[in-house]
């Protein structure tokens, strides 16, 4: 069973306006909220997919129960750890041509919580696969990844990684699955670059070496590769109208995982897939209802490239 984990839910939402003026009232033209967190995203697309999975997380407050029920009736098994404050909301404004996000930091998570989280993890008699993905609320440190990985190792669980805190060098050390940083993470994170594809090919090889088994980099609208050590394929982005980034690599994250996780061979068919998802989700409002994928992964081309 895939276990996801989102230690910083929130409820993203999202506004259009024709345009941002400052000290001006800007009238909404459309206006959507749905739940939301790095993770969470991951199990709603692993299951649009027909992949069950469990969907661990943090909540607080309303705007945690809102989540939570959410989650439920769409079908998800959630797993939810609750904290005194509230989860965050998240608002992403744009105007048609550009996109402004503001972003909250979280509610505080408590020592219990976090003793809970890790004796959850150790008594998951089904667990094979803990994706983690997302930022870290107040209360968690980076160093607590230490002990769930240190957790999943006790419990023989693979665990794949999609965060952008700067201990992900550190935490490569027990050799993730796979992990999924984008261009910008690749150089905040471990000062590497993907401009160009000599330099993609040369970050795919440290990363290697720091120990990632596999990588998916994730490069926008430049399309993205995947490295299994062994070899590297790179797939372009479809062309679409932007209307929000957020949640696009998470849900290509899912598509991928969503056939990669079956079958390890099949990696041109995951990564068209997950081209396709990213690119339907970034001209959607939150996940969307991924209905264009399909027509957008005639227009994605997956090739080995190393």
């Amino acid at each position: 069973m895939i276990y996801t984990l989102t230690m910083n839910a929130a409820i993203d939402l999202n506004l259009s306006c024709a345009e941002v003026e400052s000290e001006k009232v800007n009238r909404v033209s459309e206006s959507d909220y749905s739940p939301n967190g790095k993770a969470i995203n991951v199990s709603i697309v692993l299951d649009h997919f027909g992949v069950d999975s469990v969907a661990m997380g943090v909540f607080g407050g309303f705007t945690g129960k809102h989540i939570v029920e959410c989650l439920k009736e769409k079908g998800i098994n959630v797993h939810p750890f609750y904290i005194d404050g509230r989860t965050r909301i998240n608002v992403f404004v744009s105007d048609g041509d550009k996109e402004y996000k503001f972003v909250s930091k979280g509610g505080f998570v408590s020592q219990d919580v976090k003793n809970d989280i890790l004796a959850s993890i150790r008594g998951a008699s089904d667990m094979e696969y803990l994706i983690i993905s997302g930022s870290l609320p107040p209360g968690v440190e980076a160093e607590y990844l230490d002990q769930i990985m240190a957790a999943c190792k006790e419990n023989h669980v693979e665990v794949i990684l999609d965060i952008s805190d700067r201990h992900l060098t550190h935490l490569l050390t027990n050799k993730p699955l796979l992990i999924k940083p984008n261009d910008d993470e690749l150089l905040s994170v471990f000062g590497l670059h993907a401009a160009t594809h000599e330099q993609a090919l040369d970050s795919l090889e440290t990363l290697h070496s720091l120990g990632a088994q596999n990588v998916l980099l994730t490069l926008g609208r430049h399309g993205m590769y995947f490295s299994n050590g062994e070899s590297v394929h790179f797939c372009n982005a479809p062309e679409i109208k932007l209307h929000s980034s957020a949640c696009a690599g998470d849900a290509a994250l899912a598509a991928f995982l969503s056939l990669w996780l079956k079958d390890r061979s099949k990696i041109q068919e995951a990564i068209q897939v997950a081209s396709a998802v990213g690119a339907d989700v970034a001209a959607s409002s939150g996940v969307g209802e991924l209905a264009l994928y399909p027509q957008l992964v005639t227009m994605a081309s997956a090739r080995r490239v190393a």
